[in-house]
């Protein structure tokens, strides 16, 4: 049981050092996030710090069957890829049946919700399985975030209240020590169903674990801020903006947002900071690389890079404290023999190549460029008439740096006395590839700006503008040192 599949794992292998040979480039030190100290909420109630003050951007990468689907060897190289990519946190579910079976056959659940001889003497189990995934994370500075069970298990009712209270003892005495868990409750579930197990799960972890941040998973298009926001528990919130493109409503569900604004993913967070009191939120589930349009109809056009950057810098300059990316393949872990859904058909291996899972990092490296936790979402940055749709440019600023970030690259009015400086350096960042381009210096005044790349979805530039005293970027400089070193211990 204990073997691995020799013939696959260096088959994906090859394909990885072929393929993304410069992805693989390992830095002379890894980044321990919690040797800064345990993850906190910032004071100001919108961001995650460590204790000493160490910024923390969430960058997720959604690994939902890891647990179920990947032996040992292939569980190290995907969270070695994820860590050479800049992903910090892996999204996984834990169990995503009752019972789950893993690679090596071995149960989750060997005698119900009934923990008391689940470790046997001899055997590499279910638990034994999931312990190494976290040690394996933690040695590569990465956060797993553990749904502790899915969704629809509970709404079948194969989680009761009491079970749901053993099962959070259970795991809350297992991992309250290891430095790189944070929890997840619900599991793409409405709130408002199975309530009183979800709280109990939660109640019963918090109970045994006081050292790790937990939040709530919502169904499609909701936002755990709906039912959560004051519970005790409920340490930040999370929405899930779903798969779904404008008008695919399909009056299936009761959203925060009007109808035809499924794409607008910066409107969960603009719900979520409505609530009382104030929590950071994070899009916890946006569409994924290479999954249909509207999730089910295989035959829809598939979301691309483009899209899953948009939904990105959308929710970030909305004010999100970081963000989760997601493949249609990679989530699944599907593989020649182990068949997918959703019309998934790529190796998961192969996967880790598109353009999309090697994006994501230009983003984190961004705003962790520049002073993190006085950056507020600012729409007034933007002159005249803003756009609709894929046409919207979103604006964040800090009390000296702003930040717009434009999909389509329409013209644009930018208001550069927003921040402080009578005079501005200006730059071009651009968010496929993270080159960086000065412009020039300005007035403090309205200046209209577009890229001279010119007007065309998906050639989509953050303009950057920083108060002329103020050195975070060089003239001279194509592309941004990686930020996140100046907290490395």
């Amino acid at each position: 049981m204990m073997k691995t599949n020799v013939f696959w794992y260096f088959l994906f292998l090859l394909m990885l050092t072929a393929g993304n040979a410069s992805a693989q480039k390992k830095t002379a030190k890894t980044y321990i996030p919690w040797s800064n100290g345990k993850l906190v909420v910032s004071e100001e109630g919108r961001y995650l710090k460590h204790e000493n003050g160490a910024p923390f951007f969430w960058l997720g990468e959604t690994g939902w069957l890891l647990p179920e689907r990947l032996n040992r060897d292939e569980a190290e190289y995907y969270l070695e890829q994820c860590k050479q990519r800049g992903y910090n946190v892996v999204q996984v579910q834990t169990m995503n049946n009752v019972p789950s079976m893993n690679a090596y056959g071995q149960y989750s659940l060997v005698d119900g919700f009934n923990f008391k001889d689940i470790n046997k003497k001899g055997v590499y189990g279910y638990w034994d399985h999931m312990d190494y995934i976290i040690k394996t994370a933690a040695n590569k500075g990465i956060y797993i975030g553990m749904v502790c069970i899915w969704g629809t298990p509970v709404s079948k009712g194969q989680m009761s209240v009491k079970e749901a209270q053993a099962y959070g003892k259970f795991l809350a005495e297992r991992y309250k020590n290891e430095p790189n868990v944070i929890w997840f409750i619900g599991g793409d579930i409405r709130g408002d169903v199975k309530t009183a197990e979800w709280e109990a799960l939660a109640k019963s972890i918090r109970a045994v674990d006081k050292n790790h941040l937990m939040t709530f998973h919502p169904r499609g298009r909701t936002t755990s801020a709906m039912w959560f926001n004051k519970a005790e528990w409920l340490d930040f919130n999370m929405f899930q903006s779903g798969h779904r493109r404008y008008g695919q409503r399909n009056g299936d569900g009761d959203y925060p947002i009007e109808e035809n604004t499924e794409e607008d993913n910066w409107r969960f967070v603009d719900r979520s900071f409505a609530e009382k009191p104030l929590k950071p939120v994070i899009d916890g589930e946006p569409i994924y690389e290479e999954i249909p349009q509207g999730l089910h109809d295989p035959n829809e056009t598939l979301w691309n890079d483009n899209d899953v950057r948009r939904y990105a810098y959308w929710s970030v300059f909305a004010g999100s404290f970081g963000h989760t990316y997601g493949h249609n393949s990679i989530m699944q872990f599907i593989r020649p023999g182990v068949g997918g859904a959703y019309g998934a058909k790529k190796p998961w291996y192969e996967a880790l190549n598109d353009p999309g899972f090697n994006q994501m990092k230009y983003i984190k490296n961004l705003m962790l460029s520049f002073p993190f936790f006085d950056r507020v979402p600012d729409q007034s940055i933007i002159a005249g008439t803003n756009g609709e749709r894929y046409d919207r440019a979103i604006a964040t600023r800090g009390n000296d740096y702003l930040m717009v970030y434009n999909y389509t690259g329409r013209p644009m009015q930018i208001d550069l006395s927003k921040i402080s400086g009578a005079r501005k350096n200006v730059w071009w960042y651009a968010a496929k590839t993270g080159k960086l381009e000065y412009v020039g210096e300005f007035d403090s005044k309205v200046v209209n700006f577009q890229h001279d790349s010119g007007y065309i979805s998906g050639n989509d530039q953050v303009l950057i503008a920083v108060d002329a005293l103020k050195d975070y970027l060089q003239k001279g400089w194509t592309e941004l040192p990686d930020a996140q070193q100046k907290w490395n211990k």
